[in-house]
């Protein structure tokens, strides 16, 4: 994992498919986002679940080959899950890193930290 286009590490957002099949278009999360960003007092808010129904975690340090990023890293300032929030806005991608292995399912988090440290030879 050495490019880091994530759900996770970068915050882009796929959510248009599964795995690398396209299942629908982009529809209206970018919009949403941006209209958050833009709004007095806004706050573009991804809320996830940490892992799937089969127990996969949703937070990843790169997406599956064939997936398109819907929602760029530049849009997301929050992620929520039921292990916290990770606040984005302004953090580099090591930050950005750090703060969403910190809301991911317990589980995966050294999975997660082993493949930071792999990117950015620090952690």
């Amino acid at each position: 994992m050495t490019t880091l286009k994530d759900l996770g590490i970068y915050t882009e957002m796929f959510s248009d498919g599964i795995i690398d099949l396209v299942e629908s278009g982009v529809g209206g999360q970018m919009d949403f986002m941006r209209g958050a960003a833009l709004a007095e007092g806004g706050k573009p808010i991804i809320a996830i679940p940490s892992t799937t129904s089969k127990g996969i975690s949703r937070i990843v340090s790169q997406l599956q080959p064939g997936a398109s990023v819907v929602t760029t890293r530049a849009h997301v300032h929050y992620v929520v899950t039921e292990y916290g929030i990770a606040h984005l806005r302004g953090k580099n991608l090591r930050q950005r890193a750090q703060a969403l292995i910190g809301i991911a399912h317990p589980d995966h988090r050294e999975a997660l930290e082993r493949s930071a440290f792999e990117i950015f030879k620090v952690f």
